[in-house]
């Protein structure tokens, strides 16, 4: 049984070290994120202001939709949304409700969400008036079809004055909850404008994704909540926007390679994009996606439970790169662990759905990215999110282990012991103190100010040692998604309701 044991070890060390390896690398996401962050702040200032905007016409005009059901608090949303420092011809805030909502209003609600953004707007000065928009969708539908009811042509016509080529327009997106940087406008106005001048395409980039971070409702969470406010925040600073800069400088290294030789390149292309292409992320907020794009794309996609996720592989399908976008916007994070695992049951049955749409990508074109795309997707989210929780904890045992069985081999038993070591004591330091430190960092930059400092023991006991706690969280809800698809077949994704606080 030599062989056996000589197995389970070498699985349990290549576990161990790679779960060592991803902690680094998570390390290395959220220096790189926050470095992006901070230099586009320092930077501010050479922005261009509203009025050079104005007179300016290569500069993108937005629609800025916000899909809405059942909000109680869109106020902040909009308010924010129209205070942007941005010209105000140039700027559309659309808000997207649903008739069923109007019907029958929530009773916890003094009025439906149309009724507040209508009472919000009649109080508005004339000019800020015309920059909000009110649409009341018919019918059923998720987000995305609330998004798509806002980009028919019947509306988008008028609200345009018919005037402005689709690829001078920005389509944003903001859930009802977050609360945007000011001067997001501006960047990418600089960005489009910077590159027009410079000769690139048609100037700036086909889609944008920006910085989130899940602190909106901080000072209203409990101890855990505190700790998944911060631990949802890293996924977008350690994962989303660091693949993004990355992914952009991998694809650029490897054009580089093409003109300098061009054979080697053809040859090893297929092998780059097997190996170091990575999935793009869109998060469904602080988004914005040239309108051409849109159109060509069919409109935000429909067949799944998210339309986010969808996006970024229908955009990486076509070649298109999104630019990562480095200002911040805040958004609420569930405040109950039921509205957690809820708004990640939502999130993997998303997963679920995106596996037919890549696969259908793979089928339509046999390219070494779509394959790529769709063996990472299976294995990195439908498989190992919902088990991650129990293996990597397992493995880590085993690891120690079996070292002893091979404490005559001092390398392997080096090895073993130091493998789990190192893994456990990476994730209390990068999950527990460094991620802390870092968000902590961003903190003068947030849309508004928020105290996310560990001013006790307890807090800090919570934060550094309950790390994990989100992660588990997510764990549950992706368990509750397989075991409905089991039971019943189906499972029906709900929208974490934010009517009722704690």
């Amino acid at each position: 049984m030599d062989w056996f044991w000589a197995t389970l070890f070498a699985v349990s060390s290549f576990f161990n070290g790679r779960a060592a390896f991803k902690l680094l690398l998570d390390l290395k996401g959220m220096l790189t994120t926050c470095r992006f962050v901070e230099d586009a702040y320092a930077g501010l200032e050479t922005l261009p202001d509203e009025t050079a905007l104005e007179r300016e016409p290569a500069a993108p005009v937005f629609v800025h939709l916000v899909p809405a059901w059942e909000e109680p608090a869109i106020a902040t949303t909009l308010r924010a949304l129209l205070g942007s420092r941005y010209p105000h011809g140039k700027l559309h805030v659309v808000v997207v409700t649903k008739e069923g909502e109007e019907r029958a209003p929530h009773p916890l609600m003094e009025a439906s969400t149309a009724e507040l953004v209508r009472r919000f707007r009649a109080d508005l000065p004339p000019w800020q008036q015309k920059m909000l928009s009110l649409l009341v969708m018919p019918g059923d539908g998720r987000k995305a079809h609330q998004l798509n009811w806002a980009l028919r042509p019947e509306f988008l016509g008028p609200l345009l004055n018919g005037q402005h080529d689709a690829s001078r327009v920005y389509v944003g997106v903001s859930d009802a909850d977050s609360v945007p940087d000011p001067n997001v406008y501006r960047w990418i106005a600089a960005d489009v404008i910077g590159s027009s001048l410079a000769g690139v395409g048609r100037g700036g980039s086909h889609a944008y994704q920006g910085v989130t971070l899940a602190l909106a409702n901080f000072d209203r969470l409990d101890h855990r909540g505190r700790v998944c406010a911060i631990q949802q925040s890293s996924i977008f600073i350690r994962v989303s926007i660091a693949r993004l800069i990355t992914e952009r400088r991998r694809v650029q290294w490897f054009a580089g390679l093409a003109k300098r030789a061009p054979k080697v390149a053809r040859f090893v292309k297929p092998l780059f994009e097997l190996s170091f292409r990575r999935s793009q992320i869109c998060l469904g907020h602080n988004q914005f996606v040239r309108l051409d794009t849109l159109q060509a794309l069919g409109g935000f996609p429909t067949a799944g439970a998210t339309e986010d996720s969808t996006m970024g592989y229908a955009l990486g399908a076509r070649g298109i790169l999104i630019a990562p976008m480095p200002m911040l916007e805040l958004n609420d994070l569930p405040e109950t662990s039921e509205k957690m695992v809820q708004q990640n049951a939502r999130w993997y049955k998303g997963v679920l759905d995106d596996v037919a749409f890549l696969a259908r990508a793979w089928g339509a074109h046999r390219t070494a990215y779509n394959a790529a795309q769709l063996l990472r997707h299976v294995g990195n989210k439908v498989i190992e999110w919902p088990i991650a929780a129990v293996v990597y904890p397992l493995v880590g045992f085993l690891g120690w282990h079996l070292a002893y069985r091979f404490a005559d081999h001092p390398l392997l038993f080096v090895l073993g012991i130091a493998f789990p070591s190192v893994s456990l004591g990476l994730t209390i330091w990068v999950g527990g103190i460094v991620t802390q430190d870092l968000i902590e960092s961003l903190s003068p930059y947030f849309s508004r100010p928020v105290n996310i400092r560990r001013t006790s023991l307890k807090a800090k006991f919570w934060g550094t040692f309950r790390c994990q706690t989100y992660w588990l969280l997510a764990t549950r809800g992706a368990w509750r998604v397989l075991l409905a698809l089991a039971r019943r077949g189906r499972f029906e994704p709900a929208k974490t309701d934010r009517v009722v606080r704690v």
